[in-house]
């Protein structure tokens, strides 16, 4: 395991090793969190670069989150994925779970304190297509 990662670690104003949170730290250098991957070129500019990740693992269902912290353990990104399933049947004899909706989100805070907030989800059928769009809020997404 990389020396860089913690299998504990705790949330801003809480203390370390709090049982309530269970997360790994990492570094940006590591290539589990791909921070950049959906930041705009015109915007790269202006984001706050996080030094430090959390992330946190649903083991109910697939969702995860990840929030990024810059240098004074201040939020500066985040992103969650989840996928909510569905029961199908073809026969009306077995069934089978298929994803029915799914939501993607990535924020960067910008460095006027503003939030960037890229938005992609699907709800139709078998999510085959996605709607995505680009917003801007004062506060970080929950």
């Amino acid at each position: 395991m990389n020396a860089s990662i913690r299998n504990r670690c705790r949330e801003p104003g809480k203390p370390k090793g709090d049982p309530a949170r269970s997360c790994r730290r990492s570094t940006p250098e590591s290539d589990e969190v791909d921070w950049r991957r959906e930041l705009p070129r015109e915007w790269a500019g202006q984001v706050v670069s996080p030094t430090l990740f959390s992330r946190f693992r649903e083991y109910e269902m697939l969702a995860e989150r990840v929030v990024g912290y810059e240098v004074d353990d201040e939020p500066c990104y985040c992103a969650h994925y989840f996928v909510l399933n569905t029961l199908r049947s073809d026969d009306d004899d077995e069934f089978y779970l298929v994803p029915g909706y799914w939501e993607r989100l990535v924020a960067w805070r910008l460095i006027d304190g503003r939030w960037l907030i890229f938005r992609c989800l699907s709800s139709n059928e078998d999510c085959a297509q996605s709607r995505s769009f680009f917003s801007f809020a004062d506060e970080m997404p929950r």
